[in-house]
């Protein structure tokens, strides 16, 4: 990542193909989907990203390493989460420049095997960089739009070794978040006839009161149990139906954080008020990652990406299309 980042652009295919394998297999949103080669990625995405953000930087935030939980812990993978930066000179995707300064909130997990990197999987927030670029093409967010703040103890990057217990720890319960959310759309999809918690009850399992949910643009982000319930879960709750659980290609932790990132993770059916649009009856699925920080025995933070281009292109709203039909404000 130092070598890639500190190249000249037209150097970056070299320094990407020196560090990963022959067979390397590379995972973007919408519209990049999956390349098959370190030069297909470069050729779909960096190469057209470096020409459009001049003076780019990557500012991580958050970085650690882990087995995956998904594959009985056989491959080891890393998980960097930050913000590019850069200067938006160039019209990109069909969003335009504004020669100001664009934040765009990334997630980046790649799997190690024999000293190369052999897959790679990078979220970044397409919608929050057209909502930088003031040609928002839908109804306003339920949450607030913001730039993903760093770690509120600042001690996300972990580039020494942690005490695997912690991470073991973290990952249980992370694990134990996602088993109670499976729970309760059991009990609400009449599958279940467990006594259902109410929203409230099942978060304060692992959730801290005071926790920060940072989403993706579209949602926004919101702060506190019961925001976030207002604010997030009940919309999806209510407006999204038939949800399909798909796995995660990796889950991993280490020490205080954990994350994931699923190809997709679920599929949902919106039957209408979600993200302010029409229901479409039509099943889609959501590319999804998710970081989070773990404070004591319950989770503080969470940091999300979702696929939104994708999911939306699926029920018939192709947003970079729309966008030539939105005025700049």
């Amino acid at each position: 990542m130092d070598a890639f980042d500190a190249a000249a652009p037209q150097a970056r295919a070299g320094v990407l193909a020196a560090h990963t394998s022959r067979d390397y297999r590379w995972r973007g949103l919408h519209p990049f989907h999956e390349q098959p080669s370190a030069s297909a990625a470069m050729e779909v995405f960096w190469t057209p990203l470096l020409a459009s953000f001049t003076s780019f930087q990557r500012r991580e935030q958050i970085f650690f390493a882990g087995l995956n939980d998904c594959d009985g812990q056989q491959t080891t993978w890393t998980c960097s989460m930050g913000h590019f930066r850069g200067l938006f000179d160039v019209p990109w995707l069909g969003i335009p420049a504004t020669g100001k300064i664009v934040t765009i909130r990334y997630a980046e997990f790649h799997r190690i095997e024999g000293e190369k990197i052999a897959e790679t999987a990078l979220f970044v927030d397409m919608l929050n960089v057209i909502w930088q670029a003031g040609v928002w093409p839908l109804p306003p967010m339920t949450g607030a739009a913001d730039v993903f703040p760093s770690p509120l103890t600042n001690d996300g990057q972990l580039y020494t070794p942690q005490d695997p217990a912690e991470g073991a720890k973290t990952l249980r319960i992370v694990n134990e978040m996602a088993s109670n959310i499976s729970k309760a759309n059991a009990v609400l999809q009449g599958k279940s006839n467990a006594k259902p918690l109410t929203p409230r009850e099942e978060l304060q399992l692992t959730w801290h009161d005071d926790m920060a949910w940072y989403g993706p643009a579209g949602i926004g982000s919101t702060y506190t149990i019961d925001r976030y319930i207002l604010q997030h879960q009940q919309p999806f709750r209510r407006q999204l139906e038939d949800r399909v659980f798909h796995g995660h290609v990796a889950r991993l932790a280490e020490g205080n954080y954990a994350g994931f990132f699923g190809w997709p993770n679920l599929s949902v059916t919106p039957i209408g008020g979600y993200m302010g649009l029409p229901g479409t009856g039509t099943p889609a699925d959501m590319r999804v990652v998710d970081v989070y920080r773990r404070d004591g025995d319950k989770l503080a933070e969470n940091w999300i990406i979702i696929d939104m281009l994708h999911f939306l292109n699926e029920q018939g709203l192709d947003v970079l299309a729309r966008l030539q039909e939105v005025p700049r404000t």
